[in-house]
């Protein structure tokens, strides 16, 4: 895939390991996330790649969407033609029995709607292109019951649906829309200490992003990451804090 890569959460853990996944195959990147110190840390962390910018932007909004629609659109240099959404709210364990009345609604603000706002002003964007693709990634939980992370669980099997009503809707413009679905927490330099031997690794799941990007893979509109399956642990920096777009319980 030659043009820009955008990357959504690309300080959480999955979204870094797209990143450093998409500069070492020469792929151009706009890394996007919240906090402006960890997205000066990725740049740090990459030696000032000349093949990535950084963007400090919320998506909290369509507003905040339609912003950054437009600050992508006005970068001077190749247009985008791939999205890689890897967006995930701040971690939070409880029973949802237990919790306030607007405890669900608070998650699925942050885990499922950025999604959404993002989909609407983002996807126009890069159908400008040919053979443009768009990736949303899917956190664990959405099969079954995440003990302590209920809510978690709700977001992600929504965004699931999501993802299929983006994939059917995305015909018209034409543009290829697919989720990666992880149902388990990835393994990062992090977490390796505490993390199942299961859990897949994230740079293995950032290279199935990248190829369902490409076009590969069935057209289904979700694609499940076999989870066991890719093990072997690729190197990755330890020098962020568990991050709240992608958090690692």
């Amino acid at each position: 895939m030659s043009g820009r890569l955008i990357v959504l959460g690309a300080t959480g853990s999955i979204g870094r390991a797209v990143v450093g996944q998409a500069l070492a195959d020469g792929r151009d990147v706009v890394a996007v996330a919240r906090d402006a110190r960890r997205l000066a840390q990725l740049e740090r962390e990459h030696g000032r790649h000349a093949g990535i910018v950084t963007l400090a932007a919320a998506i909290a909004s369509d507003d905040d969407a339609a912003r950054l629609a437009a600050r992508i659109q006005s970068l001077p240099g190749a247009p985008p033609l791939g999205m890689v959404a890897a967006i995930r709210g701040q971690a939070g364990r409880g029973r949802l029995l237990d919790a306030r009345a607007d405890f669900l609604q608070r998650r699925l603000d942050e885990d499922l709607l950025p999604h959404l706002f993002a989909a609407r002003h983002l996807m126009p964007l890069l159908a400008r292109q040919p053979d443009a693709g768009y990736v949303l990634v899917g956190g664990p939980g959405a099969e079954q019951p995440w003990a302590g992370y209920g809510h978690h669980s709700i977001g992600a099997a929504a965004l699931r649906m999501l993802a299929r009503v983006l994939h059917d809707e995305a015909r018209a413009l034409p543009l290829r829309v697919r989720m990666l679905s992880v149902d388990s927490p990835a393994r990062t330099a992090l977490n390796a200490r505490h993390a199942c031997e299961r859990w897949p690794d994230a740079g293995a799941i950032a290279r199935q992003a990248l190829y369902l990007l490409d076009g590969g893979g069935c057209a289904q509109p979700l694609i499940r990451f076999p989870i066991g399956a890719a093990m072997a642990a690729t190197p990755l920096p330890s020098a962020f804090p568990a991050s709240k777009e992608n958090p690692t319980p």
